[in-house]
């Protein structure tokens, strides 16, 4: 919606971010209520409310579009973010590339990576929300659980809208063709720790982008370019293949919390 308006005022880019994260909260809100209130099975529940995400998104971008804009369309046009390059740090040869040319979510991504690292553990809130993962009975888990969704939730918001704001000029629903589900698997490769599922998301991001850049250099037909879109997936799968026996999930994964059932 964000270019529609835009024109030269970042305005609308920051309300975007700030819609983004409320929409992404109100679905999670949905998800806690079936999974806390109605002890719907977490797995069905949250595939479920990104079916309904999807499909809310596409509906409602239609339909903005013939009622304030008179046409039928499912796209927006996005004004795709400016990138910056970090002084000095850039010049460094092969490490520098990292800080050139960086879209500023980022840089917001890591901080925030380590900001819910020094929260989960190194705060009382964190260690009661870890121990609702292995034994929720041991705590008041009802209120962590929720806010925890719902926190996550809104990263999540964040999450589509940064990848929307960096990968294409047009916004619809297909333009994520499913990356949103491999962070289900770099959580399992960094096995439930947050800074390794960063390491993880840095490497399938990498894959991706590689691939393009790949294409670039052997001047291969823009077709390839398809082709290279599996390379996140195939990575995904060799590496669940090798690592996931290592993996120690949170014992009550999955475990539909039931607080008189102690």
């Amino acid at each position: 919606i964000a270019g529609n308006f835009a024109g030269d005022s970042p305005a609308p880019f920051y309300i975007a971010m700030v819609m983004a994260a409320v929409g992404g909260s109100l679905f999670a809100l949905i998800h806690a209520l079936l999974c806390l209130k109605f002890k719907a099975n977490q797995v069905i529940s949250g595939v479920v409310v990104n079916i309904l995400a999807m499909a809310l998104t596409a509906y409602l971008t239609k339909l903005f579009n013939r009622v304030v804009f008179g046409a039928t369309s499912d796209k927006f046009v996005l004004t795709v973010s400016s990138r910056i390059t970090i002084p000095g740090i850039s010049k460094i040869p092969v490490l520098g590339a990292v800080f050139t040319n960086l879209y500023p979510f980022e840089l917001v991504i890591v901080v925030v990576a380590f900001v819910a690292w020094f929260v989960m553990y190194k705060t009382r809130f964190g260690m009661h929300l870890r121990a609702c993962g292995d034994n929720p009975h041991a705590v008041d888990a009802a209120g962590r659980q929720l806010a925890a969704i719902m926190i996550c939730g809104a990263l999540s918001g964040l999450g589509g809208i940064c990848f929307a704001y960096s990968i294409s000029a047009n916004f619809s629903s297909s333009i994520y063709v499913g990356y949103g589900y491999l962070a289900i698997a770099a959580l399992i490769f960094g096995n439930w720790r947050i800074l390794p599922t960063l390491g993880a998301c840095l490497l399938f991001g990498f894959a991706r982008s590689g691939g393009y850049r790949l294409v670039q250099v052997l001047q291969m037909p823009s077709s390839y370019q398809d082709l290279v879109m599996i390379l996140p997936y195939v990575l995904t799968l060799l590496l669940l293949v090798f690592f996931s026996k290592q993996n120690g999930a949170p014992r009550a994964l999955g475990v539909i919390y039931d607080k008189g059932a102690r």
